[in-house]
């Protein structure tokens, strides 16, 4: 972004000198939903994000000048092609008589020549731009502070300059659909400012009356997607002046400005969305439009609430980046932990919600034309994490957009399934965007069509959560029969009768062949195998739940039982491929065959030991070797161990995914130093596992609970059987539960290690409990009730 800042500087004709900031002497009254800082950005990584899951920003709290980085959710270079390779099915067979006859490395080579798409690459995620405040020369700055409320998704900037403090508050209001700045100071007259807004590629850049500037252009050099963002100037006091491409607002007592931004991605004008979104947000006042904003925020962040063990009062009251510099000194801060765990959440709700996009590689903020990975869908694990921490924490409505982002690409996902490999129902490969790519893409690697069937996990496991039978029937099922579908035709027999795919792939992994050469493609890579039995499993059961297709539902079971089997290694680990071959890169940062066990549940501590032994020695093997490294892979790492019921292991790998892959502004980072979205809601994701666990058919309280969180609480959290659960603990022991049933089920219940149920109590009446073998009890739950739980 430099380049782009650069180019800012030297159109604006602005030279600035940074002003001197003396330490702040406010009460450091920071708690674990608030990130604050004693300094403005000096980057990009430490800006701070607001977002309403269309409109986003990064505020870096400038003092004489303030950059304010846009984007809109949409806005994508490239447009709707045909990708699709026709020569692809002829080559099919030859490929995998390649593959079957062990000839993988002229597989590779023949794979690359005869199967990606037609581009095999897909177009970027691009910046809106920026939105630049410029106020006056300040030599001199006391008291600031710069935080982000995650409670109500305020930004907030505040500093003293001689005897005028001055507020600065950014926000993004779903209900309003605009980004809101306000600016104020406590001295009348004080408030000066010339905007302006930027673009790389040369959008028009006007004012438009006394009062609007406006922003706006076409992608791809004016042959792609129109966009336009539209500014408003509300001042109290003070006057504005306009000239060609700037606003300037001298002596106000208070300034509002209201942007609104647009694509023409959806098929609308732009120019009028903008025009009537700030018409609507205009007739407001600014305490009205803050209070909807921060109303809405609170109604979903306020769900869930979680409180660990406080540190020592001196760490807790530093900055967040202090903060975060003390634990990779070696410190223990679990409230840093838990305000982590916030922002994920916040991150999640601010890039993903109904009616929308799902948040990409950089959930909604991205600061390039050419950002890396294209900021786009990739489907071979990122963006199926960014959805992890969805449903556990309370945040269900913001899956919907994945789920309308996978429908939306069954339409080319059949033309690709059919041009292809010659098959029935849809796929997609390991990455897509916006406009309905599906086709094999980057590399050999990338003969992978498994992308649509993990993402159909995403599916069964909102049911599963809220038990909506009516998206399981119109949404859900539909879809998973489909991709089901494709699997089935894709399905071929290997010599010894066992069906496995064919090309295969374990993402992005390589292995070595007999002959010591470094191969791609396989035949039966056990992460397929894994998601043909997890994706065929659900759509039985889905299928079983709504009585249809008894007939469909019997090929599936009889294709799971010719399914090549999981098989443990010459390590004891978890082979990776149908072939025991040594790993060409033994610390990779996928896990991909692990997926059995987290995220599906086909592999589990007590159901299947011997397997879950083999997922560990994998996951031991990977982290001896230099594994987890990357901030995604690491939050991955975290949930394995929280799955293996290792509170401290899990703990280890949170407080590694801090130290080494977050940035100032909480960003998970991916190297060399690049915002990934993923490895902050996978963080999430892994947190909530440790806390509670559903996946066994059973709900598992505290399951993974370290020595470094001797003591807390959380409530709101949601379990598969229709649960919200709270819990509470001290000396590391359960002190007591609330269970609250949305749903009519026998609840069965793993307790805390050390303790047993002493009583249940609903409404004031005992509950009947029933002892179960192995740890656990059960109990019968009626909808709408809440349920006491005591422990001794």
């Amino acid at each position: 972004m430099l380049n782009m800042h650069g180019l800012v500087l030297c159109a604006c004709a602005i030279t600035t000198m940074t002003p001197l900031i003396v330490a702040s002497d406010l009460p450091a009254d920071s708690d674990d939903m608030t990130l604050w800082y004693r300094q403005p950005a000096e980057k990009w990584l430490h800006a701070l994000p607001v977002g309403n899951g269309r409109l986003g920003a990064m505020v870096f709290g400038g003092i004489d000048r303030e950059r304010i980085q846009l984007n809109e959710n949409s806005l994508w270079s490239g447009g709707p092609i045909d990708p699709n390779n026709p020569e692809a099915l002829k080559h099919l067979p030859e490929l995998r008589r390649m593959l079957f006859e062990g000839r993988y490395v002229e597989a590779d080579e023949f794979a690359k020549a005869h199967s990606l798409g037609t581009p095999a690459r897909v177009k970027p995620y691009q910046t809106l731009g920026d939105l630049f405040l410029e106020m006056s020369a300040v030599k001199e700055a006391a008291e600031y502070r710069r935080e982000l409320d995650l409670a109500t998704g305020i930004c907030r900037v505040r500093y003293r300059v001689g005897d005028a403090r001055y507020t600065r508050e950014v926000f993004a209001s779903a209900p309003d659909q605009v980004i809101v700045i306000r600016m104020a100071c406590d001295k009348p007259g004080r408030v000066s400012t010339t905007v302006r807004m930027t673009r790389p590629g040369r959008p028009v850049c006007e004012s438009v009356g006394d009062s609007t500037l406006v922003m706006k252009g076409r992608c791809d050099g004016g042959e792609g997607m129109a966009f336009q963002a539209r500014l408003r100037v509300l001042n109290e006091g003070g006057k504005v002046e306009a000239s060609k491409d700037s606003l300037t607002i001298a002596g106000a007592d208070r300034v509002t400005l209201l942007l609104a931004a647009a694509t023409s991605y959806r098929g609308g004008d732009s120019e009028a969305d903008c025009v009537k979104r700030l018409a609507s947000a205009s007739r407001e006042s600014y305490d009205a439009l803050r209070e909807r904003s921060a109303a809405d925020v609170r109604g979903h962040m306020g769900r869930v609430k979680l409180v660990l063990a406080p540190a020592d009062d001196a760490v807790k009251a530093l900055p967040t980046d202090e903060r975060l510099e003390f634990v990779r000194k070696g410190g223990d801060d679990s409230g840093l932990i838990a305000l982590y765990f916030q922002m994920g959440r916040y991150l999640l709700l601010s890039s993903s919600r109904p009616g929308g996009l799902p948040a990409n590689l950089q959930g909604l903020w991205c600061e390039e034309m050419h950002p890396p990975w294209n900021c786009d869908y990739h489907l071979n694990i990122n963006l199926q994490m960014n959805y992890w921490p969805a449903e556990v924490t309370n945040l269900a409505e913001c899956a919907q957009p994945l789920v309308d982002y996978l429908d939306s690409l069954r339409e080319p996902g059949r033309k690709t399934a059919r041009v292809h490999y010659g098959c029935r129902g849809f796929t997609a490969h390991h990455l897509s965007d916006v406009w309905g790519f599906t086709v094999p893409a980057d590399g050999v690697w990338g003969l992978w069509p498994m992308g649509a069937a993990w993402l159909c996990q995403n599916l069964l496991e909102h049911y599963a959560f809220g038990g909506d039978r009516v998206f399981l029937e119109k949404r859900a099922y539909p879809i998973m029969k489909e991709a089901a579908e494709f699997l089935l035709d894709f399905l071929v027999e290997d010599p010894q009768g066992r069906l496995v795919t064919n090309p295969s792939h374990s993402p992005e992994n390589w292995f070595l062949t007999p002959e010591g050469k470094k191969a791609c493609l396989c035949v039966g890579a056990t992460m397929d195998l894994e998601i043909v039995h997890d994706l065929f499993t659900n759509c039985i059961a889905a299928g079983e739940a709504l009585d249809v297709d008894a007939e469909f539902r019997a090929k599936l079971a009889a294709a799971l039982k010719k399914l090549a089997p999981l098989q443990v290694g010459r390590h004891g680990q978890l082979q990776e491929w149908l072939v025991d071959f040594e790993e060409n890169e033994v610390g990779h940062r996928h896990m991909s065959h692990l997926y059995a066990f987290h995220p599906g549940n086909q592999i589990t501590l007590r159901g299947t030991p011997d397997l879950a032994k083999a997922v560990r020695a994998s996951l031991e093997r990977r982290l001896e070797h230099g594994g987890g490294g990357t901030g995604w892979s690491r939050a991955w790492v975290a949930l394995f161990w929280a799955r293996f019921e290792e509170g401290d292991l899990a703990a280890d790998s949170l407080k590694v995914l801090l130290t080494q892959s977050t940035e100032a502004n909480l960003f998970d980072l991916h190297p060399p130093h690049i915002f990934q979205i993923d490895g902050n809601l996978g963080g999430t994701a892994a947190i909530a596992e440790m806390l509670l666990q559903s996946h066994a058919g059973e709900v598992s309280l505290l399951p993974a609970i370290p020595k470094s969180w001797p003591a807390g609480s959380v409530t709101g959290l949601r379990a598969r059987t229709g649960l919200q659960v709270d819990v509470a603990w001290k000396d590391g022991q359960a002190t007591s539960a609330t269970l609250k049933a949305d749903q009519d089920r026998t609840c069965k219940l793993r307790v805390p290690r050390g303790r047993s149920i002493k009583s249940i109590v609903s409404e004031g009446r005992p509950i009947e409990v029933h002892s179960i073998e192995d740890g656990c009890a059960s109990f019968d739950a009626r909808a709408g009730r809440r349920y006491e739980l005591a422990f001794q």
